[in-house]
C-alpha cells in the first residue's frame, strides 16, 4: 500500500479521511494549531531512515501527458528556488525547507537542507490516459532500469500528470502520494505523484486557488502562476517533505504508518498567521495581479507553501 496523503476541508473530516486513505493531503482549514493527537502533540519518529545525503536531494521528473511550456517552467523554477532564493528579500522556498531540515535520524543526521531537480523526461500518454498506481511505480522502475534515471537511494522520483490524466484514487480524496519501490532486488527508491487538478477536481486539490469543495465557503484567491499548477506545487511541496522525513513509513508520523499525519499533513489549511476553517491565513498579495503568496522563487516567480510541524517549538510554522 502506498504513502499518501489527505486534503480535507472540515477538521473532524480529517482524521476520518487520514485514516481511510492517508492520500494526499494538504487540508483546508482548521480551528486548532494542528491535526496532532493532544496527548502526544508531537510527530513521533519511529527510528527508520529518512534522506539526508549532505549534498542535497536529487528529484528526477516524469512529466506524464500534455503540459505547457507555461506550467512547466513555473513547476522547474519552483525546484529552482531552493538553490536561488531570487532577488526579493523576504520569505523563500529555501527558507521554508530550513524547518523540513531539523528533522535528524538516530544517528543525528538531519534532512537534506536542499532539493534539486537533476533529470526530467516526457512521456505522451504511453500507457493510456487510465493509470493505476502500480503503473506510475513501473514508469519509475523503467526509466532507472534503462539507465535514463541513475539508481539513488536518497534521490525522489515524481511523476506528474496532465489535467487529462486520470490516476487512480486521484480526486477521490488524493491529490497524490509518496511511497518506495525496490529496484535491482536489493535498492529501495522513494518515489511519488502529483496530477494536476484544474479540471477534475480543483476545489479538492487547489485551494486556496479554487473555490472549496468541502467545508466553510469563502472567495477563491488569484492564483500567481495558474491554478492547476500552483496547486500541484503545493502538493508538491506538501510530498517532498513527507517523502523526506518519513520515506519508507518509519519516520516521522503520527498514527497508523499507512495513513500517517506527517510533517506537513500535520498542518492541515494553514498558510498564514490566524488560519481557521475557510480561511489560509494572512497572505502576501502582488500589487498588480492581486495574487496571493507566501515565498518568493527564482527568476522572480511567487509561490504558495504550506505550513510545516516544527519540532522544536512543537506548532505549525508558517513561513515568514
Amino acid at each position: 500500500m502506498s504513502t499518501m496523503f489527505l486534503r480535507s476541508l472540515l477538521l473532524p473530516l480529517i482524521c476520518v479521511l487520514a485514516l481511510a486513505t492517508w492520500s494526499h493531503g494538504l487540508s483546508r482549514g482548521q480551528q486548532r494549531p494542528s491535526s496532532l493527537d493532544a496527548a502526544s502533540n508531537t510527530l513521533q519518529y519511529h527510528g527508520g531512515p529518512l534522506l539526508t545525503k549532505p549534498n542535497g536531494i536529487n528529484v528526477y521528473l516524469i512529466w506524464y501527458g500534455g503540459f505547457s511550456l507555461k506550467d512547466r517552467n513555473s513547476i522547474t523554477d519552483f525546484f529552482a528556488s531552493f538553490a536561488n532564493p531570487g532577488r526579493r528579500q523576504g520569505p523563500s522556498v529555501s527558507t521554508w525547507w530550513k524547518t523540513i531540515s531539523t528533522y535528524k535520524d538516530k544517528t543525528g543526521k538531519p534532512v537534506s537542507d536542499t532539493v534539486r531537480l537533476v533529470k526530467q523526461v516526457g512521456d505522451v500518454y504511453s500507457s493510456g490516459k487510465t493509470l493505476k498506481r502500480a503503473q506510475l511505480a513501473n514508469f519509475v522502475k523503467s526509466n532507472i532500469e534503462s539507465k535514463i534515471f541513475p539508481l539513488d537511494p536518497n534521490g525522489i522520483y515524481l511523476v506528474l500528470t496532465a489535467k487529462d490524466v486520470t490516476v487512480e484514487r486521484f480526486c477521490m480524496g488524493s491529490c497524490g502520494f509518496h511511497d518506495s519501490i525496490l529496484v535491482g532486488g536489493s535498492t529501495r527508491v522513494v518515489f511519488a505523484h502529483v496530477g494536476d487538478p484544474t479540471v477534475q477536481c480543483p476545489g479538492l486539490c487547489a485551494w486556496p486557488y479554487a473555490l472549496p469543495a468541502y467545508g466553510p465557503p469563502g472567495p477563491a484567491l488569484v492564483a500567481p502562476n495558474g491554478i492547476g499548477t500552483d496547486g500541484m506545487i503545493i502538493n508538491i511541496a506538501t510530498l517532498l517533505a513527507g517523502a523526506t522525513t518519513n520515506p519508507f513509513k518509519t519516520g516521522y508520523f503520527q498514527g497508523d504508518a499507512l495513513a500517517p499525519l506527517e510533517a506537513v499533513t500535520a498542518c492541515p489549511g494553514i498558510f498564514g498567521a490566524g488560519a481557521y476553517p475557510g480561511y489560509p491565513g494572512a497572505l502576501l498579495v502582488d500589487k498588480m495581479s492581486k495574487a496571493s503568496y507566501n515565498a518568493y522563487g527564482a527568476n522572480g516567480r511567487k509561490f504558495l507553501l504550506p505550513a510545516t510541524w516544527d519540532l522544536i517549538r512543537l506548532n505549525c510554522k508558517v513561513i515568514t
